[in-house]
Order: C-alpha cells, then sequence, then structure tokens
C-alpha cells in the first residue's frame, strides 16, 4: 500500500501547491480537473521520480552528485513528457485548456517550457533529498483502510468528472 499512500498524499500536496501558487500569483486557475482535493498528476509523477530514481541510484554505481545529475536530467525529460501528455489528453478529452505556457521566455508549444522543465527536475531532487524523509512516517501511517476509502473517492471522483464534462459538451 506504500505506492497508493504516496499517489494519494503527494496528489493531495500537488493540489495544496498549486493552490498556493493560485493564490500568491493572483492567478485564477484550477488545479486539475477533478473536482476533490487532488491532483493526480503529482502523485503519478512522484511514483514515476521514486521508481526512476531508485534504479539508476541502485545501477549506476557512479558518485552520488553524478547520479544525482543524471537523474536530475532524465526526471526533468519524464516529467515534462508527463506534463505534455496530460494537457494533450485534457485537451482532447475535456475540450479545455488547463494551462498554457507560451507567454513564457522559452516555450515548447503552450503545454511545456524549457524553464517549468527545469522546476520539475528541481523539485525532483528536493522531493528525493528533502520532501521524501519527512513525508515518509505520514505515508507508511496510513491504515490500509484509509487507502481503499480513498481509492472508492477517486473513481467516484473521476466517475463523476467524465459524467459532468460529458453531459456538458
Amino acid at each position: 500500500m506504500y505506492f497508493v499512500n504516496c499517489f494519494f498524499v503527494y496528489s493531495f500536496l500537488g493540489f495544496l501547491f498549486e493552490s498556493l501558487l493560485a493564490f500568491f500569483t493572483h492567478q485564477n486557475f484550477n488545479s486539475g480537473i477533478l473536482y476533490g482535493p487532488i491532483t493526480p498528476i503529482y502523485g503519478i509523477g512522484v511514483l514515476l521520480i521514486l521508481t526512476i530514481s531508485h534504479y539508476f541510484f541502485l545501477n549506476l554505481h557512479l558518485p552520488r552528485w553524478r547520479e544525482t545529475i543524471i537523474v536530475f536530467f532524465i526526471l526533468m525529460v519524464v516529467l515534462t513528457v508527463i506534463e505534455w501528455v496530460g494537457g494533450v489528453l485534457i485537451e482532447k478529452i475535456f475540450g479545455v485548456v488547463f494551462w498554457d505556457y507560451s507567454h513564457l521566455l522559452f516555450p515548447i508549444g503552450h503545454y511545456i517550457a524549457l524553464e517549468i522543465s527545469f522546476v520539475w527536475g528541481i523539485l525532483s531532487v528536493l522531493l528525493i533529498y528533502v520532501i521524501k524523509p519527512i513525508i515518509d512516517p505520514l505515508v507508511k501511517g496510513i491504515p490500509t483502510i484509509v487507502s481503499i476509502l480513498f481509492l472508492l473517492l477517486l473513481i467516484i471522483d473521476i466517475t463523476y468528472t467524465f459524467l459532468h464534462f460529458k453531459s456538458s459538451l
């Protein structure tokens, strides 16, 4: 259940992160398409960060600082691709554009930008070395029944979201 719990905790933290970002930048945007207080792309991203970093840290056999630089760039690219795929899918499925980076200095289309890619790389390294050690006791302490309840609520939220968007089209 560790990975399920990671998904939910970091999806919630991603929702909080984007909500605070919207508040402090005085921009009006939603964090994701679901109605509940989670943004699943953050949970998926963290699971990828944990899996990819674990694999490379076990198999590269280089000094840790070199491994960290390699993991930084790999995760930067992987998370950028995930962000692009997410943006394209949301637009194709729901007919809405949730973010547009075309106003930034180095956009690549409107779903990704080089400066945001670097943010993903930096946040990945911060997650591995700072955030994960702090959050792991919480993640490991979530009872199985709570994880199952969260899964059921997520299924309800996804179902409601699809039905709502489908009826509004």
